[in-house]
């Protein structure tokens, strides 16, 4: 039986919970049950007749829809109330913004935030944060943190899966002494991390004893402009990719199952990817993201489900749209690939066991 939070602590596991919840639409069922009732619970949600809406354009919804039924039976998540949802997403500022307000007791509340859906425009802002900070949904994020710790008698946890764990982390540094007191914790799921500068200024120091960070062992996300090691790795029953998948992630015990390292696969990854954004310009990144974002956008595809309803229709205008791109992009684009490429072979030789690189010999 799981127990409250007066009687078992909140902690990481719960915590991914409430940000996996949050990828749930629940706008319309939302506003409907505050018109009828003060406070809008957990429970309230798992009806037949809200499935279609909620899971419309999420991850793994039969997933999800499993989560849901689990919450809302639970003891611990059941009667949670949900407050101050809001999502919002705007293509002229690129921007892709959502967030929910759990309240776990009368004084201790969960900020939510929703990590990368699947519209384009939300991908196109976790690859902004590669050359610009703050984006759109950082801002976002410390309005809404401002907004919510009003009442002055919350303490407050924040956290999120993806781009929703980065989010935390950037409100938590940015946010007013009188609220960062009242911070008890910030947890980052396999969040983008920040650059150099950021992570050694004296506003992200002043924060890390608060930050809970996790990654799976085949972390990609999780590693973005990660320029530490203060994270602990969780193991996954996927592989590369997929593992960014919170459904993956194992538990025992009312905690994660850990490992300890990450594979070679991940630190190669990470490792070509880093290096090319850390002696990349920051006008070339930028350069190199908005003409792949153009050239993907000239699809007409909205959102990554959309690529899969005609991927020979899609793949043609993709074709199209880089034969538009004038020369001297089109080289610079071929040339940072060629770059890409070249610092992946060079990390390709140290992830090698030695067993394998010598068998010849």
């Amino acid at each position: 039986m799981m127990l409250c939070f007066d009687e078992y602590p909140f902690n990481a596991v719960d915590s991914l919970v409430l940000s996996q919840l949050s990828y749930l639409r629940i706008g319309k069922v939302f506003d409907k049950l505050k018109t009828i009732q003060d406070k809008v619970l957990i429970k309230d949600l798992y009806k037949a007749e809200h499935f279609e809406g909620m899971l419309y354009n999420v991850w793994s919804p039969e997933d999800n829809k499993e989560l849901l039924l689990a919450v809302a039976a639970s003891p611990r998540f059941r009667d949670i109330q949900i407050d101050d949802y809001i999502n919002t997403v705007d293509e002229t500022s690129e921007k892709q913004f959502s967030a929910m307000t759990f309240y776990l007791s009368s004084r201790l509340v969960y900020l939510a935030f929703r990590g990368t859906d699947a519209t384009l425009i939300g991908w196109k802002e976790d690859f902004n944060m590669s050359f610009t900070m703050p984006v759109p949904s950082q801002d976002e994020a410390l309005n809404y943190l401002n907004k919510v710790a009003v009442n002055e008698q919350l303490d407050i946890i924040l956290g999120g899966h993806s781009k929703g764990g980065n989010l935390a982390v950037y409100a938590t540094m940015f946010a007013k002494d009188s609220i960062k007191k009242r911070i008890i914790a910030v947890y980052s799921h396999d969040g983008p991390g920040f650059s150099k500068e950021v992570i050694n200024s004296q506003t992200y120091q002043s924060i890390t004893h608060l930050i809970n960070k996790t990654i799976p062992q085949s972390s990609f996300i999780g590693l973005l402009l990660e320029n530490q090691n203060h994270y602990e790795v969780v193991k996954s029953g996927s592989f590369w990719f997929y593992q960014h998948d919170p459904f993956s992630w194992e538990i025992k015990d009312n905690d994660f199952v850990y490992v300890d390292k990450l594979t070679n696969a991940a630190k190669y990854t990470n490792k070509t990817i880093n290096e090319w954004l850390n002696t990349a310009t920051k006008e070339e990144r930028e350069l190199f993201i908005d003409t792949l974002y153009q050239v993907i956008k000239a699809s007409d595809a909205k959102t990554i489900y959309d690529f899969k309803k005609d991927i020979i229709q899609e793949g043609k205008n993709i074709l199209a749209a880089i034969n538009d791109v004038d020369d001297k992009t089109k080289k610079f684009v071929m040339q940072t690939i060629k770059e890409l490429v070249t610092l992946s072979l060079k990390n390709l030789v140290p992830t090698i066991p030695k067993k394998v690189i010598n068998h010849d010999t």
